[in-house]
């Protein structure tokens, strides 16, 4: 598996470099500080692509907030979504709450679809959703992100959370898997 993963790596096409990625960041913050600056928002990650982006947006933002985990999966470590896996549920109420769901990338929106659907079930009086990537597709989503860092075309990608079969979350950029 490795040989593969250091293959995917090297081959692989850089679509936004770190300096693009973190300026996205920095905008994706003034925008959510603006709207949710007296929400008291209770922040979701969504695990396990989230992570990179919540860590590098939570420190961005300057309104009192509480942090918690949510983890839904349709791909289970592959490279083709299937049926939605429920993970992790949030260990704090979200009943009258502001949600801000954070995660990597808006692909198909199915899985996204589900969380905030399961955001309002459980009571959130608003659910804001923001990806640091929105998959640019031919056909209508689900669901739409309130706040977006970068659009990208079609591709496979990897980095900044997102990942190839479980790895390179930890990539300092975007790329394209080729």
């Amino acid at each position: 598996m490795l040989k593969e993963i250091q293959q995917v790596q090297a081959t692989a096409q850089l679509l936004h470099n770190e300096q693009q990625v973190e300026a996205a960041l920095d905008d994706m913050a003034r925008q959510i500080n603006t709207l949710l600056a007296d929400k008291n928002p209770l922040v979701l990650c969504v695990m396990n692509g989230g992570v990179v982006v919540a860590g590098k947006l939570i420190t961005r933002l300057t309104m009192p907030l509480n942090i918690d985990a949510i983890n839904a999966s349709r791909y289970q470590n592959k490279t083709v979504g299937q049926t939605i896996e429920w993970v992790l549920k949030p260990s704090v109420s979200l009943k009258d709450r502001t949600v801000l769901i954070i995660d990597d990338i808006l692909d198909e929106g199915v899985t996204l679809a589900a969380i905030h659907d399961y955001c309002l079930e459980q009571g959130a009086s608003a659910v804001y959703i923001a990806v640091l990537v929105n998959k640019l597709l031919a056909h209508k989503k689900p669901i739409t992100a309130d706040f977006v860092g970068l659009h990208v075309k079609n591709h496979y990608l990897f980095g900044y959370g997102m990942d190839y079969k479980g790895y390179l979350r930890n990539a300092a950029g975007i790329y394209a898997v080729l």
